[in-house]
């Protein structure tokens, strides 16, 4: 069971925080560590304690963090009203298309400019990028900015009305996939087998894009975390948060191996040289 020190804020004392302008347009962003760059955007409601440990965990692998916030309030544990309230804002914002055949959301323009000043500043092979929930599929929308070469789609759950559709405008999507073919990329993705906000059908439609550059990797459902805080438990009612709210914090286990295995994609394409227990070699999706 959750205890009251779970349920803290966290004060993100050990980051730096910044204001990034991007083309005129100024977003805060918390970085930490030294190394290559790895973009870690928040899940819904916000840059949560446990968004902020999977930060620390980058970070402490060799990587500089850089975690921009796109909505809620830094740092907050995830309460039910204060997730709800997150929602409701970013859904009508001009930022995002939660919704099918509104395309692109605009923030990953935004997005891909932080790419490029993270790359500018760390330098490296390159920059990773690390989607959760809301911002899943923005880790492949970033893909259009060359220095992102090592991108992980966490349980996408936009567009929210279509379990078969992709957050992508028709040309971002030709884009995307000339820019695998071309370079070899491969996108890592994770989602829980009985997740209702990132289906089966999801997956499918991104391996009919990708082929086999889309390594998705499904756990099951039975390995999520039974005791979430108070917003994936009463809103999002379903194993959703792979390496965040749902990871259960135990050596061997499910969601521990698959944050293992994303650092060993980090570490293969940002730190080529570094020694490590090498990235598993991709394996079909399936739904």
């Amino acid at each position: 069971m959750s205890t009251a020190e779970d349920q803290r804020d966290d004060p993100i004392t050990d980051f730096s925080r910044r204001t990034v302008d991007v083309d005129g347009v100024e977003k805060t962003v918390h970085t930490a560590g030294s190394g290559p760059a790895v973009v870690l955007m928040p899940e819904m409601p916000g840059i949560s304690p446990d968004v902020l440990r999977l930060a620390r965990w980058i970070r402490d692998a060799g990587f500089t963090v850089y975690v921009p916030s796109l909505f809620g309030r830094d740092g907050a544990y995830p309460t039910v009203e204060d997730g709800r309230d997150v929602i409701r804002r970013a859904c009508v914002s001009a930022e995002f298309r939660a919704f099918g055949g509104g395309g692109t959301s605009p923030v990953a323009v935004w997005l891909r400019g932080l790419a490029r000043r993270a790359h500018a500043e760390c330098g490296g092979p390159g920059v990773g990028a690390i989607g959760l929930c809301f911002t899943g599929n923005f880790a492949l929308t970033m893909a259009l900015e060359p220095a992102v070469v090592a991108p992980v789609v966490n349980h996408p759950s936009l567009p929210l009305d279509d379990p078969a559709g992709l957050e992508l405008g028709e040309d971002d999507a030709r884009a995307i996939r000339d820019r695998v073919e071309r370079d070899g990329l491969t996108v890592l993705a994770y989602r829980f087998d009985d997740d209702r906000w990132c289906t089966g059908r999801r997956f499918a439609a991104y391996r009919a894009l990708l082929g086999d550059a889309f390594d998705g990797r499904v756990l099951s459902g039975d390995a999520a975390n039974t005791d979430p805080p108070p917003f994936f438990r009463d809103v999002v009612q379903t194993p959703h948060s792979v390496v965040t709210a749902h990871l259960v914090d135990r050596e061997g286990h499910p969601t521990v191996r698959a944050r293992a295995e994303i650092l060993a994609f980090l570490t293969d394409r940002l730190h080529p040289s570094v020694p490590h227990e090498p990235f598993a070699a991709a394996r079909p999706a399936r739904p």
